[in-house]
C-alpha cells in the first residue's frame, strides 16, 4: 500500500516531492499557472518543472506558495485573479497558461466570480499574445440542464475560447486521488455509515478518473497543437452507490445499503454530508449538485491529441488503493483543504509593536520541561488531526460542530501529514501561518469568528522551554463579549494543552510507560492572560 499514485510522474527515488528539480534554462517555455496553490495545481507545478518549464504563480497568499519559490524556475506573484491588472501583469512573457482556479467555496456570487475571473483572462492571454490556455472543466450532459456549478465551469470554458487563443479544456468527472474532496467524501461516508439514506444520483452513471491520469492529461495538454473540448475519464462507468461498495470491499468492510430517496434535494444532501464527513456545506454542495447528472465520456477523442498513460489509464479500485497507500505512508502531496476558505483572515499575525492602540487579547503560557528540544517539536508539529489538541478532546470538539452549525469549517479537516507541517498547510479548522522547523509553529484561526485568532506554539533550548500563546483581536463589542465568554474554558483547555505537550515529550525521554497525555503530572504552568 504505499506505491506512489502518480507513479510515471514520479521524483527520482529518495526526493522530496516538493519542487526539488533542475530548473529550466532562461529559454525554457514560460507557464503562468493560476490556482498553482490548490489541489490540482499544487501536483502539477513540480511535474512541470520536471518537464522542463519555467513556472509563474499568481496567489493572493504569496506566504503559501513562498516554499515553492526555493526553485529558480519558480516566480511567485502576489495578486488575485480577479484583478485585471494583476493578471495582465502575470500574462507578460508567458506562452502557456494553466487556468485552474475554480470558486467552489466563494459563496452564493460564485458563478458571477468565475465569469469575471474568466474574462480577465481571456482579454491579457489574448493582448499578451499567449500561445495556448488549458482549462480543467467538469464531465456534464451535452444538453439539458446543469446544475450551477457545471453551467459555470461550460461558461468559463466559452468566454476562454472566444478570446481567439488557442483553448484546451479537459472535462473531468470525480477526481479519486489522496486528499481530493470527492475521495474524502467516499471514504467518510462509506466507513462511518453502514445503512445511508441518500438522493435519487446515486443511482447515476459516473466515470471516475484517477488524480494521476488528471495530471497526464494537463501535463501534456501544453505541448499538443490542437484545440477544443475533450472529455476525459477513467476506464470504469460505476453508479456512485457502487462506488461506495467498492471502496467498502477494498477495506474489508460488510455492504453498505444505500437507499435512494426521491425527496432528498441536493442542498438537503449537502447538509447531510457535512454533518458525515470534514468536507464543509460549502464545498459539499457542488460536489453533491454536480452529482445530479449522468457524468460520462461522450467520446473519446482524447486518445488522438494525447494517448493514454504507458499502461493504460487507473482502474477506480487501484486508484483508491494508490490513495490510501499514500495516506498510510503519510505522504500527501496536497489536499482538498488547501483551498482558500471565503471570509477568513487573510492578513498574517502583526508583530507586537504593531498592537498599540488596538485591543488585544492574549492568553500566555510557559513550561520549563527536562524533554530535549527535538522531543518536544516532535510533540509540537503534531498537533491536530487524528492527534487531536492533546487536551478536552469534548470541549474541542463542542467548538468544531458549533462552528459547523454556524457554516463554518469544523474541527474534522484533518491534516495533510501527520508530522511535516508547512505554510499553508490546513490544520483542522487553523491554517499554518508560520512554520519554523523546531522553533515555532504558528496557526491562523478559519472557523467564524467576531474576530481575528492565532494560536503559537513553540520551542527554546538552554533549558528546554515550551511557551504557547492565543491571540485575539475583537471585532466590536460582540467579539469582546466572545473573549470573556470563552475565558473560562481557556483555564481548561489552553492549560491541559501545555501540560500535556510537555509530558508526552518527556515521556519519550523517560522510555513507555511512564508519562503520557492522560497522566496529569506534567510541570506546573505559568500563565500570563492580559487583555
Amino acid at each position: 500500500m504505499g506505491e506512489d499514485e502518480d507513479a510515471e510522474l514520479a521524483w527520482p527515488s529518495g526526493a522530496e516531492p516538493q519542487y526539488r528539480c533542475t530548473p529550466g534554462g532562461a529559454d525554457a517555455p514560460l507557464v503562468l499557472l493560476l490556482g498553482g496553490t490548490g489541489y490540482i495545481g499544487g501536483r502539477l507545478l513540480p511535474r512541470l518543472l520536471n518537464a522542463g518549464y519555467r513556472v509563474r504563480l499568481l496567489t493572493r497568499n504569496p506566504e503559501r506558495a513562498h516554499r515553492l519559490a526555493v526553485s529558480g524556475a519558480v516566480e511567485v506573484l502576489s495578486g488575485d485573479a480577479a484583478d485585471r491588472r494583476a493578471v495582465a501583469s502575470a500574462m507578460r512573457g508567458a506562452q502557456v497558461v494553466y487556468h485552474l482556479i475554480h470558486s467552489m467555496t466563494g459563496g452564493r456570487d460564485f458563478r458571477r466570480l468565475d465569469r469575471m475571473i474568466a474574462r480577465n483572462v481571456a482579454d491579457a492571454a489574448a493582448a499578451a499574445g499567449v500561445g495556448r490556455i488549458v482549462y480543467l472543466g467538469g464531465l456534464a450532459p451535452r444538453s439539458g440542464p446543469l446544475s450551477e456549478h457545471l453551467a459555470s465551469r461550460r461558461e468559463v470554458g466559452r468566454i476562454l475560447a472566444r478570446s481567439g487563443v488557442p483553448v484546451l479544456v479537459l472535462q473531468a468527472g470525480v477526481v479519486i486521488g489522496s486528499g481530493s474532496a470527492s475521495f474524502e467524501m467516499i471514504r467518510h461516508l462509506t466507513e462511518v455509515l453502514p445503512v445511508m439514506p441518500a438522493p435519487r444520483w446515486v443511482r447515476n452513471r459516473i466515470q471516475p478518473i484517477a488524480i494521476r491520469d488528471v495530471l497526464h492529461y494537463l501535463l501534456r495538454a501544453a505541448a499538443v497543437p490542437e484545440a477544443g473540448v475533450f472529455d476525459i475519464g477513467g476506464p470504469d462507468v460505476l453508479r456512485y452507490d457502487e462506488m461506495m461498495n467498492g471502496y467498502a470491499r477494498l477495506r474489508g468492510l460488510p455492504r453498505r445499503r444505500i437507499w435512494a430517496l426521491p425527496v432528498l434535494t441536493p442542498r438537503l444532501a449537502s447538509h447531510w454530508v457535512g454533518l458525515v464527513t470534514p468536507i464543509p456545506r460549502n464545498l459539499a454542495l457542488p460536489l453533491v449538485d454536480s452529482l445530479q447528472h449522468h457524468c460520462v465520456m461522450h467520446d473519446h477523442r482524447i486518445d488522438r491529441v494525447v494517448p493514454p498513460p504507458d499502461g493504460g489509464l487507473t482502474g477506480y479500485r487501484e486508484a483508491l488503493r494508490l490513495a490510501l497507500g499514500r495516506m498510510e505512508v503519510d505522504r500527501i502531496e496536497t489536499s482538498w483543504a488547501d483551498v482558500s476558505v471565503a471570509g477568513a483572515p487573510s492578513d498574517p499575525l502583526p508583530s507586537d509593536p504593531d498592537w498599540a492602540g488596538r485591543v488585544v487579547y492574549t492568553d500566555a503560557r510557559e513550561l520549563v520541561t527536562a524533554a530535549s528540544p527535538e522531543a518536544l517539536w516532535r510533540v509540537i508539529s503534531g498537533i491536530g488531526g487524528a492527534n487531536g489538541w492533546y487536551s478536552t478532546p469534548l470541549l474541542w470538539a463542542l467548538r468544531g460542530w458549533a462552528d459547523r452549525a454556524v457554516g463554518g469549517v469544523g474541527l474534522r479537516r484533518g491534516r495533510r501529514s501527520r508530522a511535516d507541517p508547512r505554510v499553508g498547510d490546513v490544520i483542522d479548522f487553523w491554517r499554518v501561518e508560520t512554520c519554523e522547523p523546531g522553533r515555532l509553529l504558528r496557526l491562523r484561526a478559519e472557523m467564524r469568528l467576531p474576530g481575528l485568532a492565532w494560536l503559537e506554539l513553540s520551542c527554546e533550548e538552554r533549558p528546554t522551554r515550551y511557551r504557547q500563546r492565543a491571540v485575539f483581536f475583537p471585532r466590536g463589542l460582540s467579539g469582546r463579549l466572545y473573549w470573556f465568554a470563552v475565558l473560562p474554558f481557556h483555564g481548561v483547555v489552553f492549560t491541559g494543552m501545555a501540560r500535556r505537550i510537555v509530558a508526552m515529550a518527556e515521556r519519550e525521554r523517560r522510555g513507555p510507560g511512564r508519562a503520557g497525555p492522560g497522566s496529569g503530572d506534567g510541570p506546573r504552568t505559568r500563565k500570563n492572560a492580559s487583555g
